[in-house]
């Protein structure tokens, strides 16, 4: 009856006008940068950031999450038409579903595109609802200890999982908490970290990184690349046939299903749904010679894979406090700004707010359905703007949301000397994510090693003798081996000789 209730709380919150008409806001702008390649969603919600500053915590938030999931919707369409993925995680989608647009079927690709997606979608946030409270109460438990230990682990998966060299995930993660920790201590009035600038007693602010090192070196980077000559394949019929829906339910449901798990995981868990879906259906299916020449089921499942693997990657930040992935630490960015704690706390100080956005998802997805067939030309021709008449409101908007914050023109400049620095440590092959990661979980981490010294006497020992503590950093030392073994270098020594 609980849960009833609570759900019932968060379709309460969901459906007051302003949550409905900000949730609408962002699906439609999560689908619109999901068709526009180079853009991204984790650029568009930096960018937005200072919006958020001026709404209600759980309206910014589902706004915010509706353009996350939105943009996986928004990369299928440009995917299947043009053959051009909007987003990483559509990928998979071109390999299928261009070729059965070029076949006359890109309607009907584009139909069981959005219902894969919106089963994936509404399963994935039954599944938050059913699991996240559980291990919300479970992680209550926590004390500084334990939240050490799971903040560490979180830094060491990012790492891990970065891609090519391993020196350059950590020279990001601690080159991004050194920047978190710039300011005044917490137990001293002594500066640190802001060589003499007095405006930095205060931290830098997350905006400024978020929209410099998502937002402004990705404009630079689009900006080298050559205009490209969009043509779509025309759409005939826009319904799938009975046999073709009946091709594309199991499919969806393996891709939810394992979407759902890999989402979880830190890192990429969306991207790798995505393609682990596709890998897996070729793997089972009784004809993969069909796979690349327009099967139903290349469709279906990386669609269904990368939407549930987007929503279940809100479970880690909603319950443990630990962003899984550099969206998600975009995410921790706007519930701090709001004086949102993430963690287990979220669900019992501020029920509306989990509810509701977690209430939204279903919302978002079901609008997302009904927006994305009928404007489908409108995507298509919006791929035909040039990018040069683009980027220089981009840049306008995002200078003026920066200042608007705390009216301060270092904010400004921070952005732009971090947008520089973005882009020649992505010519130079470092990660932003393990940076940003870095600066949102290094003073967490700095503040539970502190309480745990003092509840301990200072012995470092408390940390082995706890046995949830002890588990979470033999999972770190096992992951930091894992590393260590020939074929996890290899494949990493390799994937760094193709970028």
């Amino acid at each position: 009856m609980e849960l009833l209730s609570n759900v019932a709380l968060g379709l309460q919150v969901a459906a007051l006008p302003q949550n409905l008409l900000f949730c609408f806001v962002g699906v439609l702008l999560g689908t619109l940068i999901g068709v526009l390649p180079g853009i991204g969603a984790v650029a568009t919600m930096a960018m937005l950031l200072p919006i958020t500053f001026h709404l209600p915590p759980a309206t910014s938030l589902i706004m915010l999450a509706g353009i996350y999931y939105g943009a996986q919707y928004g990369g299928s369409t440009t995917a299947i038409l043009v053959n051009l993925p909007g987003e990483a995680n559509s990928v998979a989608t071109t390999l299928d579903g261009y070729a059965m647009a070029q076949r006359g079927r890109g309607g009907a690709a584009l139909a069981i595109a959005a219902i894969a997606s919106f089963v994936a979608g509404t399963v994935a946030t039954v599944l938050i609802v059913l699991f996240g409270p559980a291990l919300a109460s479970l992680v209550l438990k926590f004390g500084p200890v334990e939240y050490f230990s799971l903040l560490l682990l979180g830094l060491v998966c990012s790492m891990v999982l970065a891609n090519g060299s391993l020196f350059k995930a950590v020279v990001m993660i601690a080159f991004g908490m050194f920047a978190g920790l710039a300011g005044t201590d917490a137990n001293s009035p002594m500066p640190r970290l802001t060589f003499g600038v007095m405006e930095l007693s205060d931290g830098i602010d997350f905006v400024a990184v978020a929209v410099g090192l998502f937002g402004l070196s990705e404009i630079m980077l689009n900006l080298e690349d050559k205009p490209r000559d969009v043509q779509a394949v025309p759409l005939r019929e826009l319904f799938p046939t009975r046999e073709e829906l009946r091709e594309s339910a199991g499919p969806t449901i393996r891709g939810t299903l394992l979407g759902s798990v890999l989402g979880v995981l830190p890192g990429g868990g969306a991207l790798l749904a995505s393609f682990g879906a596709y890998a897996l259906e070729k793997k089972i299916s009784k004809t993969p010679e069909r796979f690349g020449q327009g099967a139903v089921a290349g469709v279906a499942a990386p669609e269904a894979a990368n939407n549930a693997g987007a929503q279940t990657s809100f479970i880690p930040l909603l319950t443990l406090g630990v962003p899984s992935n550099a969206i998600m630490a975009v995410m921790a960015g706007a519930m701090t700004i709001q004086g949102v704690v993430p963690g287990p706390q979220v669900m019992t100080e501020h029920a509306k707010l989990f509810w509701g956005m977690i209430a939204s998802m279903w919302i978002g997805n079901l609008m997302l359905v009904i927006l994305n067939l009928p404007l489908v030309g409108l995507w298509v021709r919006l791929l035909q703007v040039p990018y040069r008449l683009l980027y220089p409101a981009i840049v306008f908007f995002c200078a003026i949301g920066i200042y608007s914050i705390n009216n301060r023109a270092l904010d400004v400049h921070l952005a732009v000397g971090i947008g520089v620095l973005g882009y020649l440590m992505i010519k130079l092959g470092f990660e932003a994510t393990p940076l940003v990661l870095g600066f949102i979980l290094g003073p967490m981490i700095e503040e539970n090693f502190k309480r745990a010294m003092l509840l301990s006497g200072g012995s470092l020992t408390t940390f082995v003798e706890r046995p949830i503590s002890a588990g979470l950093l033999f999972a770190c030392v096992l992951m930091i081996g894992a590393l260590l073994l020939p074929g996890v270098k290899r494949t990493r020594a390799d994937a760094l000789r193709e970028d």
